[in-house]
């Protein structure tokens, strides 16, 4: 059969077009593509634990989206005939469906999600794990591989049966049994949240008298209000959008969407509440607001994280990545005491490079993107946005025993003055080749202009080219990098003065100019 699934691959996940409803959008991600893909995941986790598929156990899990449960069944088709048993966990968050290789009672050998993340409802996709944590970019490449040939796939044996294991008709059998994940997870962060306020006198309901309001985009997360911080005493009742609905109706689910964040701020405004959390569609990053309905995200969240790893483990290395502001270095390792490094844009690749180090003996907690992806080694290095959330609330609870607010733990925290980011389309049809031309030629015209220019070439940089002007040619800095997987160019331009973005952006058109397979139309739009 022809079958090519290597477009559908984003870094770690695989994602698609599973709907119509966009116009110029047509579907690539079908049942019959969900089927090979997982009979492709089934014969990489049989190499990899050495164990028959008619012995392996695996959970699936899905967010609210449309297409979930139709894409349901094609997984269902390419694993439940090689007798393999599936844990069927229906409406689940993607840090849960990792937590079922870990838990106990279920001890799953691999795990599915289906997701696509913030993208708009007609996308969707596959998140994978075994027990070591979600796959990396190579192991979905094995895994196309397999999914794309038949001559692979007769390595997971013959077929022990063709009945239809439909969960929309409510069928139970052997090989997909029902199983309530999400209550044991639940249940998990109720402990942690417990053991971690150890409340003098209300143990069982830490959060008595806190307001705090959550916001889940009609995505997975509103169980969070309702099954981790009601029971545990937390005043939810001005919380919104906590029904799932796969149209997302009010505002995307994302805690970077600019609609999204206003909203939960005016929402703790207006009901003079404690604490605003907001959570993506599948649950694996969360932002916070204040009292005050100041937003913490971006620079903001990854400070807050930091802040709550350096109580208990001072001098520790936070790994983040390539779009910090210089003035989250400061604050970090000049206010907190911990060491900052600046990686990469990606956050499988900010998780591995935080693993890498603590093997190499280097102590690091944290490994977070200001996308709102936190993955803490306490918890696996899972990105899980209510775990993140779940130590925020923990923090919240303490320091109002002390008559302390959240945000005085981040109150040292500068920012820019200015921020822009500037996404250039690259148009040549090789646009990765394009791009490492563009980078590299940069790096070339900064190191020459510097001494007249007020440019200085950042050293040690591991994404792209990043700058730092003086204080006399725009007070700040720029980064221009290719996306991960786009044919897009994104310049990101920070200032500490007012119209210093533009003074930088002045001075990069000279440069970017001298390239005419990159669409300059937002530069030059932002410059006049």
């Amino acid at each position: 059969m022809n079958r090519h699934y290597k477009m559908l691959q984003n870094g770690s996940d695989i994602r698609g077009i599973a709907l119509t409803g966009i116009k110029g959008e047509l579907p690539n991600l079908g049942q019959e593509d969900a089927e090979y893909l997982s009979a492709g995941f089934l014969l990489w986790l049989s190499k990899k634990t050495g164990k028959a598929p008619k012995d392996l156990t695996i959970s699936i899990g899905f967010d609210p989206r449309l297409s979930a449960k139709y894409l349901l069944h094609g997984l269902l088709n390419g694993m439940v005939p090689y007798g393999c048993t599936i844990r069927n966990c229906g409406l689940a968050s993607t840090p849960a469906m990792f937590m079922s290789t870990v838990f106990p009672e279920f001890r799953c050998d691999g795990a599915i999600m289906i997701t696509a993340s913030h993208l708009p409802f007609n996308r969707n996709g596959f998140k994978f794990f075994d027990g070591d944590g979600g796959l990396n970019k190579k192991d979905i490449s094995q895994i196309i591989a397999y999914a794309e040939s038949d001559e692979e796939l007769k390595a997971l044996g013959d077929r022990v049966g063709e009945e239809n294991f439909s969960m929309v008709l409510g069928r139970k059998t052997y090989h997909s049994v029902p199983t309530d994940l999400m209550n044991v997870y639940c249940d998990f962060l109720k402990d942690k949240i417990k053991v971690g306020v150890n409340h003098p006198t209300l143990y069982n309901r830490p959060l008595e008298g806190l307001k705090i309001v959550v916001d889940a985009g009609n995505g997975g997360g509103g169980f969070y209000a309702t099954k981790v911080l009601a029971p545990l005493g937390a005043n939810i009742s001005n919380s919104q959008f906590l029904e799932p609905d796969g149209t997302f109706p009010n505002h995307a689910p994302n805690p970077e969407d600019k609609d999204a964040m206003h909203s939960l701020c005016m929402q703790v405004l207006t009901t003079q509440s404690d604490l605003g959390l907001i959570f993506d569609t599948d649950v694996d990053r969360s932002s916070a607001v204040d009292k005050r309905g100041r937003e913490i995200s971006r620079n903001g969240i990854v400070a807050m994280a930091a802040a709550l790893v350096a109580e208990d483990f001072p001098g520790t290395t936070v790994v983040t990545d390539s779009i910090t502001s210089d003035q989250l270095t400061v604050f970090l390792e000049e206010k907190l005491g911990l060491v900052h490094n600046r990686f990469q844009r990606g956050y499988k690749n900010v998780i591995n490079e935080a693993i890498r180090l603590n093997n190499e003996g280097i102590d690091c907690q944290l490994a977070i993107e200001t996308s709102g992806h936190a993955a803490l080694k306490e918890n696996y290095f899972l990105d899980d946005g209510a775990y993140l959330a779940t130590k925020i609330v923990i923090k919240a609870a303490k320091l109002r025993l002390e008559d302390k607010t959240l945000d005085s733990m981040i109150a040292d925290l500068e920012e820019p003055l200015e921020a822009v980011e500037i996404r250039l389309p690259i148009v040549a049809e090789a646009f990765s080749d394009y791009g490492n031309r563009v980078l590299a030629d940069f790096e070339s015209w900064v190191t020459a202009e510097s001494t007249h220019q007020g440019m200085r070439l950042v050293t040690p940089n591991y994404e792209g080219i990043r700058i730092q002007f003086d204080a006399s040619n725009g007070d700040g800095w720029c980064l221009l990098r290719k996306s991960l997987h786009d044919p897009i160019m994104p310049l990101n331009i920070e200032s500490n003065s007012k119209g210093g973005c533009k003074l930088i952006a002045a001075k990069l058109k000279g440069f970017l100019a001298n390239y005419d397979q990159l669409n300059l139309a937002a530069l030059l739009k932002m410059i006049d």
